[in-house]
């Protein structure tokens, strides 16, 4: 691979923040933190008969006047939305792209998926495809509690799969899209042939072990543990082993056998792609296939130095946080 495909690249602008449902365009985010209380809230949505868990951040109430844009994180296979985008480490700071995210002014919304979390289970695998009709299921909500249809979407790992194959179901309702350690095909990653060698496994079971040492593994895996504070390991585990040892095991079959999933082709949004320079769930060769087919010429691809698979997690969290508020705070471009 050249030098040029190996650096970060940056195509064009886009539209900036969409107006969704309001008849006029969102307040734009801040252009650098702002101080204030950190409101929060939790929501349900229902999936048939499955109670899906929402979770709202914002700096302030809601009130009347500009609404503030609208950020979904959308979590990945192994652990639950809030241990994923709001944990909190003792003694450590900024662990919540939600308060980071809150902080630059935006409205911060992410759930658990059906069989994660604080979420009911419908007994599926939770698969892409589950995965998809969960979020169908939130986004009226959060239409209704933000008056805005097109929030902008983040998600890491099989969160970003999550997330593109939802923004290819229902394009109208994402504005800008933004994926973190994001498989295509998967080919030539160490971690999905690893996985690939599991398969009858996967099959056997709608739910797999992830237990304190799988969730060790994560950090380790990739061969740079020396990327991640072990205080911040140990305070994942702990909120996450109150949900049990066990979490379903449909995306991990999704991403061993059943790639690609998503259609680039498909994707109608700008879309912002990172990959942790050590990140074995990827390739450039293959991500850089699924970015040259994207139609929006407001595209993004940026590899991160000295990060590996779990970049939000990493001691270099900060580039991963600098790389998304550029991107969904974007001006728009000129006609």
């Amino acid at each position: 691979m050249s030098e040029h495909d190996r650096r970060t690249l940056l195509k064009g602008a886009g539209l900036g923040i969409g107006a969704g449902m309001l008849s006029s365009l969102s307040a734009p985010a801040q252009a650098s933190p702002t101080a204030g209380e950190i409101w929060s809230s939790e929501y349900w949505a229902k999936k048939g008969d499955v109670k899906l868990w929402l979770w709202r951040k914002r700096v302030g109430a809601p009130s009347a006047g500009p609404a503030k844009p609208v950020v979904f994180l959308v979590h990945g296979s192994s652990n639950s939305s809030r241990s994923s985008y709001d944990l909190t480490v003792p003694g450590k700071d900024d662990y919540s792209l939600m308060n980071v995210l809150a902080r630059y002014g935006y409205d911060v919304w992410t759930m658990d998926h059906d069989g994660y979390g604080h979420s009911g289970s419908s007994g599926n695998n939770s698969d892409i495809a589950s995965s998809v009709e969960d979020l169908k299921a939130a986004m009226p909500v959060v239409m209704n509690e933000t008056g805005q249809d097109k929030p902008h979407f983040f998600g890491t790992s099989s969160g970003g799969i999550r997330a593109a194959a939802y923004a290819q179901a229902e394009p109208e309702h994402v504005g800008r899209l933004a994926l973190a350690a994001f498989t295509y095909k998967g080919n030539g990653a160490a971690e999905i042939e690893r996985r690939r060698k599991k398969i009858a496994q996967l099959r056997a079971s709608p739910r797999r072990k992830r237990d304190a040492k799988m969730i060790r593994s994560i950090f380790t895996r990739d061969g740079h543990p020396e990327f991640y504070d072990p205080a911040m390991v140990e305070a994942l585990i702990a909120d996450e082993m109150k949900f049990g040892d066990e979490v379903p095991s449909g995306t991990y079959l999704d991403m061993a056998a059943n790639m690609p999933i998503v259609d680039p082709t498909k994707i109608k949004s700008p879309v912002l792609m990172t990959r942790g320079e050590f990140d074995g769930n990827s390739t450039n060769t293959d991500l850089l296939d699924f970015f040259g087919q994207l139609p929006n010429g407001d595209r993004q691809f940026v590899i991160l130095p000295q990060t590996a698979h779990s970049a939000g997690y990493s001691k270099n969290r900060h580039l991963l946080f600098y790389a998304l508020h550029n991107f969904f705070a974007e001006p728009p471009a000129s006609a």
